[in-house]
């Protein structure tokens, strides 16, 4: 039975803002919840926190003063299903299905994190018992007109794939995007729209951009564009890949069934947590897709996310993002050449907060039986 709630709120400066094709990161959020059951046993999860600029206080207010009656005094067990059946009707009065789903999201990773520490195993061999303890890893969150700059910096810390974001510019974001493929030759690069476009422009831009072998395309449409308009894109030579915009069991298996979408993207920390993540990642695979989990916060949800990705296995990469965050790098970032490494500590292997984050927190709510 869960019998205590503490959630916490960090906000970091970055010493630049971070910008994509819809909107300017100006901070690093975070939002870590820490669920403890009657028995002591604890765990660790994160709420998705970076949009809108004010959300990760809303978050933490969400599940202390609107969910904790519905958590307090519950199992551990089936959270996931049961939270998200209790608050239909609460998300739908408000108007806001999205934050409802992703302090379920966090939550659930912290029931998963106290599992495997009951169990006394990483996570990732607590979901899959021959689990691999390192996984590859690529940057992210590099703007395609610094990727000059940025690149050099990846490659020298033994990474060898990265993801450059486009969606500003057509004609300037193509002519990045070459020089960035012609230093990557060696290596493997991405782009990722952030769903600016519609249809033509989306076509427009593959059209010229399927010369340049890139391992995928992302977002190049909304979320909640038109299956037809996404099928129309998938006979291009660049992949797509798509699932961080995507929530529930039912929207994930038809965008698994349209096959329209190579790499699957669901985020641990927007929707699904840990056991919504895991049953995506494994059915994508069983049809010969590719699990790739996308993350973009703190230290958590990165563990998080690197945890599940070595549990569901495949040819899949880790997202690791390549602007400054302290809210994420302050838990470790433990590579090896361009792998991300495990580790044998059970649960995600976090015991407590790193104290060098205290000066960030801007709110600390705790509740309990």
């Amino acid at each position: 039975m869960i019998d205590r709630i503490q959630v916490h709120v960090f906000r970091a400066p970055t010493p630049a803002p971070v910008a994509t094709s819809f909107g300017v990161m100006r901070d690093r959020p975070a939002v870590f919840v820490k669920l403890t059951a009657r028995d002591g046993a604890w765990g660790w999860g994160e709420i998705f926190a970076n949009w809108p600029a004010a959300g990760a206080e809303h978050r933490a207010r969400l599940l202390i003063e609107d969910m904790a009656d519905l958590v307090l005094g519950q199992p551990e067990d089936g959270l996931l299903a049961r939270l998200t059946d209790a608050t239909r009707i609460r998300a739908l009065q408000c108007g806001e299905p999205g934050p409802f789903a992703q302090v379920i999201a966090g939550l659930d990773t912290a029931c998963a994190d106290m599992a495997a520490r009951r169990a006394g195993l990483p996570l990732a061999r607590h979901l899959s018992p021959e689990a691999a303890l390192r996984v590859p890893v690529y940057a992210s969150g590099i703007a395609v007109a610094t990727a000059a700059e940025a690149l050099p910096r990846v490659r020298a810390r033994g990474i060898h794939a990265a993801k450059v974001k486009v969606g500003f510019d057509a004609d300037a974001d193509l002519r990045h995007l070459e020089a960035a493929a012609d230093f990557m030759s060696d290596g493997r690069l991405m782009a990722d729209a952030n769903q600016a476009w519609d249809l033509p422009a989306a076509r427009a831009f593959l059209d010229r951009a399927d010369t340049l072998g890139l391992v995928w395309l992302e977002e190049p449409l909304p979320a909640f564009a038109p299956a037809a308009d996404w099928a129309s894109l998938a006979g291009a030579a660049t992949p797509l890949a798509a699932g961080e915009n995507v929530a529930g069991f039912e929207a994930f298996d038809t965008l698994i069934a349209s096959r329209t979408v190579t790499f699957l993207q669901p985020d641990v920390a927007k929707w699904g947590g840990v056991t919504g993540n895991l049953a995506v990642a494994r059915a994508a695979l069983a049809v010969g897709r590719v699990y790739c989990p996308h993350f973009l916060g703190g230290g958590i949800g990165l563990h998080a996310s690197a945890h599940l990705l070595a549990a569901a296995g495949g040819p899949g990469l880790l997202e690791l993002d390549a602007n400054e965050n302290p809210l994420r790098d302050a838990f470790g970032t433990p590579l090896d050449g361009g792998d991300w490494m495990l580790g044998t500590a059970p649960g995600l292997g976090i015991e407590t907060l790193p104290p060098e984050i205290a000066r960030y927190e801007t709110l600390a709510l705790d509740t309990h039986l």
